[in-house]
């Protein structure tokens, strides 16, 4: 049996193993980390002394292809949330609190139901969402929405901003439209907010590693891909720092980041503009407060913070499209959180900022642009054994773990259908 070699163990690059293996395959995954996972991975960390996630992620009850890997490798229940649909904001300039929910249409299978409890918002404002479905490939969200509609102020720009990581001046408007189109128009089924229960490497790594192991898959950390080897229309070998080479009879996925994908890969030209994130981690000596309807999470307005989560003794803080941000020094940007952390929820801890902890990810993901979009690549290329995964691929969603994980599966199905692999 020939070996299918997945360089690149993130997200896309472990669902594409976890696919393979599970279909028979037998996979061999190199990473240059010290660790799987990329982004989404949980570490503990010595100021903190808490367990934190690099990043805080959220997932809906619509993200199948995320939900059917965990089930896939033994972690279908590691994921959290609220019985139904609901999502508390909180307006801090304007000293509004109002609360998200959906009903669980759509009415009669079709009819999307719009959301309920935004302050202001009429049916009128909600079926302008529709004009996303006929958003040109320059268009933008700002010039697509009504951004004047307290329906945009209130949900749709906190919802775009989070799921597009890009400003909505500057964000593709077609691609939001599968985001909504998925959740929000299906009503709330499809919109039940989760969160992983213990944290992202607990949830979606060490399971699938666990799995994977059990199959006899290989895993090799520390090894950097310096290049690749081509015979004709195949990839021959793969060149690792060290003067490490691995021969390859079978085939190759390619799931690295877009900049490094494009040093070794002739001809590719991903998109590299990319924008930041900030995390702010905050442990507190009170017990954290219950939000309405035992949300993990909170919408901000008109603060620094823009989603609060909570896990039993952390309070973390989400800031998107955060290139501004990120240029702050640390104990601003954690005063600032603090500030409105206590604003925005329930809290005695005093007025001294607690312990904390800021993770600025410069280049989270990429830009979101409409130029950038087009930037993407199909996961299939010229060469007959390499495929492409990563959120950063035309996979038709943002760049999130749902978008990671369709990578991952849509490159191990293309190799499944070829010859070359057999």
């Amino acid at each position: 049996m020939t070996t299918v070699h997945i360089v690149g163990a993130g997200l896309s690059g472990l669902a594409a193993a976890v696919r393979l293996v599970e279909r028979g395959r037998r996979v061999a995954i190199y990473d240059q980390a010290d660790h799987a996972g990329g982004r989404c991975r949980s570490y503990h960390d010595s100021v903190l002394d808490r367990r934190i996630d690099n990043g805080n992620h959220l997932l809906l009850s619509a993200n199948t292809a995320a939900r059917g890997f965990l089930a896939v490798v033994g972690a279908g229940d590691s994921l959290t949330g609220p019985r139904r649909a609901a999502f508390p904001f909180v307006d801090l300039a304007g000293g509004m609190r109002w609360e998200v929910t959906f009903a669980d249409g759509p009415l009669l299978g079709r009819l999307p139901l719009p959301p309920r409890g935004i302050p202001d918002v009429t049916l009128a404002q909600f079926m302008g969402a529709w004009r996303l479905r006929r958003a040109g490939p320059d268009a933008t969200v700002a010039g697509t929405l009504d951004t004047g509609s307290a329906l945009y102020r209130r949900f749709w720009e906190p919802l775009a901003v989070a799921a597009l990581n890009t400003e909505c001046a500057q964000a593709a408007a077609r691609l939001l439209w599968p985001v909504v189109a998925e959740t929000v128009l299906r009503g709330g089924r499809y919109c039940r907010p989760l969160v992983a229960r213990d944290g992202l490497s607990e949830s979606f790594v060490d399971p699938a590693l666990a799995w994977l192991r059990a199959r006899g898959a290989g895993l090799h950390l520390g090894w950097r891909l310096r290049g690749l080897t081509f015979a004709g229309e195949r990839v021959a070998a793969l060149d690792f720092a060290g003067d490490r080479q691995v021969a390859v009879d079978g085939a190759v996925v390619l799931a690295l980041p877009p900049a490094s994908a494009g040093r070794v890969l002739p001809g590719l030209d991903p998109p590299l503009e990319t924008r930041a994130i900030v995390n702010g981690h905050f442990r507190v000596a009170a017990p954290l407060p219950r939000l309405p309807y035992d949300s993990p999470l909170i919408g901000v307005l008109g603060g620094t913070a823009e989603w609060i989560f909570l896990r039993r003794d952390v309070v973390s803080v989400t800031v998107s499209a955060a290139d501004r941000l990120a240029e702050d020094e640390e104990p601003a940007i954690a005063d600032r959180m603090w500030r409105d952390i206590r604003r925005a929820i329930d809290i005695d801890c005093g007025n001294e900022l607690p312990v904390y902890r800021v993770v600025k990810e410069k280049r989270a993901t990429f830009a979101h642009t409409p130029s950038s979009v087009r930037r993407r690549p199909k996961a299939q290329t010229r060469w007959t054994n390499l495929m492409l995964a990563g959120d950063w691929t035309d996979t038709g969603l943002p760049a999130t773990i749902e978008g990671a994980i369709r990578s991952g599966n849509a490159a191990a199905d293309l190799l499944q259908l070829g010859n070359s692999t057999r």
